[in-house]
């Protein structure tokens, strides 16, 4: 049983790409046992007790190669759905040797509901995600309530989901999401199932890391050439406790 769950195979031999052996198929007993799916994906790393993060949608890699040089002390797991742009990126890991990188071409959205343990994820980079503007294609975002309860079981305790967007009804529906989640709206079936608090995140402002360029936030190849004339919405969501 495969979710959707793919591995760079053929990126394997360069030690960037999970392998199937790192990341075996989702066995049939996870349908009626959750916990049978999950591996720890910090064993990915030379250094295992290092901070994990995430980025979804990682694109051609820009951010996710600034971060990682930036702090070498901090792994960095980069999760990529189209494989054009997974091996592009991979490709430029490889290149520059960085072992605190490791590559995924799977759905992120699946890797969080069936394969990752709590409490693993100090933080998940979200950057200008797809915006799916058709009505009927909204089910596809990223933000969904499932994903937020998702990401809130994986995340430490204090850990932080960072959400940048350019689309302005992408940002109106993710604050919608997270004016529930930062307040007292979460729906009952999930706070039941997920053991979530009142409140189960905090929003905090988003602040860009040391190494951006005058002007940007994240510095991503999109940022570059889509935000020159308007800042892009950003916020961070952080891990409250019970």
């Amino acid at each position: 049983m495969s979710f959707g769950l793919s591995r760079g195979k053929d990126l394997s031999d360069a030690g960037v790409g999970i392998t199937p052996a790192e990341l075996p198929t989702l066995p049939d007993e996870a349908i009626t046992n959750p916990l049978a799916g999950r591996l720890d994906p910090r064993v990915w790393f030379p250094g295992p007790g290092h901070p994990l993060h995430l980025e979804i949608g990682c694109g051609k890699g820009s951010f996710l190669l600034q971060e990682a040089v930036a702090s070498l002390g901090v792994n960095y797991l980069g999760i990529e759905y189209a494989r054009e742009f997974y091996l592009y990126a991979a490709d430029r890991v490889r290149r520059r040797g960085l072992a605190n990188v490791r590559m995924l071409h799977t759905d992120a959205t699946a890797l969080l509901a069936w394969r990752m343990p709590d409490a693993v994820v100090d933080v998940i980079h979200l950057y200008f995600s797809d915006p799916w503007p058709k009505t009927k294609h909204h089910k596809n975002r990223v933000v969904q309530d499932r994903f937020l309860a998702d990401a809130w079981r994986v995340l430490v305790p204090g850990g932080e989901l960072r959400v940048v967007t350019d689309h302005d009804e992408l940002w109106a529906w993710d604050l919608e999401h997270f004016r529930r989640w930062t307040g007292s709206g979460v729906p009952a079936d999930l706070a039941a199932r997920f053991g979530l608090p009142g409140a189960p995140f905090e929003m905090r402002p988003f602040t860009a890391p040391t190494w951006a360029e005058e002007g940007e936030l994240v510095g991503t190849n999109y940022e570059r050439k889509m935000c020159v004339d308007r800042p892009p919405h950003a916020c961070v969501l952080r891990k409250r406790t019970a």
